[in-house]
């Protein structure tokens, strides 16, 4: 008797072992991957949101007046990089449109040209969202020029959803690359108790699914955004891991380990 209570002892001890060594989660655990829009130009929220005891996925826009220092301080602190591109977006949104955006109207040569450079500009970037883009996200060429510097530079894309009738999914698997689709945008209306709704319906997701990517934004929103995040985070079950968004796409760290 004694022999197999030692046995089972050594079995649990070798099974937390491997999980430890190997990364592999227990079964039943849910993970959250949560997107923070619109760093790179020292937007209400910033610090806040980057001091959140979670691991976040940080979207900072290129060119902007912040951006090498964002990106590097979202680094420092542990967060994942990824290059917020603007792109082109539904009749009257023009004028939110960032330095680099990338439009319906451009040759491929120039789309490639303009990722290769939002890409170059943020440190530490290891894929793209989109900025808007509701209608550059839908238009196949567009696409396809963009994930082909993706693909060259074993990068990954997020798509924001902007639009339900996105092509970005169908792209990504015709040219091979790593793609993450967006569930809940937090904070489309700025307050707390929004937030928090939106928090819940993370949860909600997660009780037919093991997986949720939600995005939220410094800016307007930011501190708010924070604050409801952070008392989220601490009520939060404990089968519930924060994770970034890579982390959701194994394939991605194949890639990145092989380079």
């Amino acid at each position: 008797m004694k022999r197999v209570v030692v046995f089972c002892v050594m079995l649990m001890v070798f099974y937390i072992w491997v999980i430890e060594i190997t990364g592999e989660e227990v079964e039943g655990t849910k993970k959250v991957a949560i997107i923070i829009d619109d760093f790179g130009h020292g937007l209400e929220g910033t610090e806040e949101i980057l001091s959140l005891d979670i691991p976040l996925t940080v979207a900072v826009m290129p060119f902007g007046p912040n951006t090498l220092e964002e990106a590097m301080l979202a680094y420092e602190n542990g967060h994942e990089v990824i290059v917020h591109l603007s792109m082109e977006g539904r009749p009257g949104t023009s004028r939110q449109l960032g330095e680099g955006a990338i439009t319906t109207q451009m040759g491929n040569d120039e789309i490639k040209e303009r990722v290769q450079e939002a890409i170059d500009d943020v440190p530490y970037a290891v894929g793209i969202n989109n900025h808007m883009g509701s209608v550059a996200t839908e238009v196949e060429r567009v696409m396809h020029a963009m994930f082909s510097v993706l693909q060259e530079r074993g990068m990954m894309y997020v798509d924001s959803k902007s639009s339900y009738f996105s092509v970005a999914p169908d792209v990504a698997e015709e040219l091979g690359v790593p793609i993450v689709e967006n569930h809940i945008f937090l904070d489309d209306v700025a307050n707390v108790g929004h937030i928090r709704s939106q928090c819940q319906a993370i949860e909600q997701r997660l009780e037919e699914n093991a997986e949720c990517v939600a995005i939220g934004h410094v800016g307007r929103p930011g501190k708010e955004t924070a604050t409801a995040l952070k008392q989220w985070i601490e009520e939060v079950d404990d089968d519930v891991k924060f994770v970034t968004v890579s982390e959701l796409v194994p394939e991605f760290r194949w890639i990145h380990h092989g380079l």
